[in-house]
């Protein structure tokens, strides 16, 4: 196929799209950065690429909780585009505040209703809240590979993963029980924060928010659809690791890993 082209939405308080621009482009794709204005005055703009990334940041300022003005805006303005994406097959990737975002606009945890032709079939079933931290976390964390399903995540020979977060709202939680088992019998649970060791841990600050069943990031039922709170995106090269003059780092970084399987997937797939 031709070179694989990635969208990231751009929008007033989003900041971490120039990092995923740097990483998609060193494992090989196309990128372009694109306002949510023009997204919103050409719909079918977002049918020209093959991957989604709702970057990391504080979307409109995070005014009515984080994400939530931006899921609404593409839930309200762009459900049908977003419907006929993931139809096609595509990726979508949301990091920190765009796993917020696909949390507020129902587009995650992901069941049939997903894929439904009304907005109003789709629901709020997760969200990330307050850390139990009661402040801002800005730390590295590792994190626990729990998924085989997902296609950013297939086929890795590391067991866990090193990444940073910040976040001040990255507690994951669920609706009800019910939502969480599904989440662990379907296998979408694809990282779980953990200790060095790699056991996954409710100690603080290895699980930097408390997050039940210590869950840092999650895929829809297709493994195409993922939300994570850690940044891959600031894992790129070893000089991004905290100890890299003290440590032999393994090449791709963590955070490479997850971007080139991405692009992998849409050469190999679309």
């Amino acid at each position: 196929m031709s070179q694989p082209k990635v969208f990231i939405v751009r929008t007033a308080g989003t900041n971490c799209d120039g990092e995923a621009k740097y990483a998609c482009e060193k494992a090989g794709a196309r990128v372009d950065l694109i306002h949510t204005k023009r997204w919103v005055n050409e719909p079918q703009l977002i049918h020209q690429y093959h991957f989604l990334i709702l970057p990391g940041g504080f979307s409109y300022g995070d005014d009515l909780g984080a994400g939530t003005v931006l899921g609404n805006e593409l839930k309200q303005k762009l459900f049908g585009e977003l419907h006929r994406f993931i139809r096609e097959g595509k990726l979508i990737l949301g990091i920190c505040n765009g796993f917020q975002v696909m949390t507020k606009m129902g587009l995650l945890p992901g069941d049939n209703s997903t894929l439904a032709n009304s907005q109003s079939t789709v629901t709020q079933t997760v969200t990330l809240a307050n850390n139990d931290s009661g402040k801002f976390e800005d730390r590295w964390v590792y994190l626990k590979k729990s998924s085989a399903r997902c296609v950013f995540t297939k086929g890795w020979y590391r067991d866990h993963i090193y990444l940073p977060v910040a976040h001040g709202e990255g507690k994951f939680v669920t609706i009800n029980k019910k939502t969480l088992e599904t989440l662990v019998t379907n296998d979408q649970v694809v990282f779980r924060y953990a200790n060095a060791t790699g056991h996954p841990t409710k100690k603080y600050p290895a699980n930097p928010n408390g997050s039940v069943d210590n869950i840092a990031g999650i895929c829809d039922p297709t493994g195409r659809i993922m939300g994570m709170m850690p940044h891959p995106e600031r894992f790129t090269e070893r000089t991004n690791h905290p100890r890299w003059t003290r440590e032999k780092l393994k090449e791709p970084t963590d955070g490479m890993l997850i971007f080139n399987n991405a692009i992998n997937y849409i050469k190999n797939n679309l």
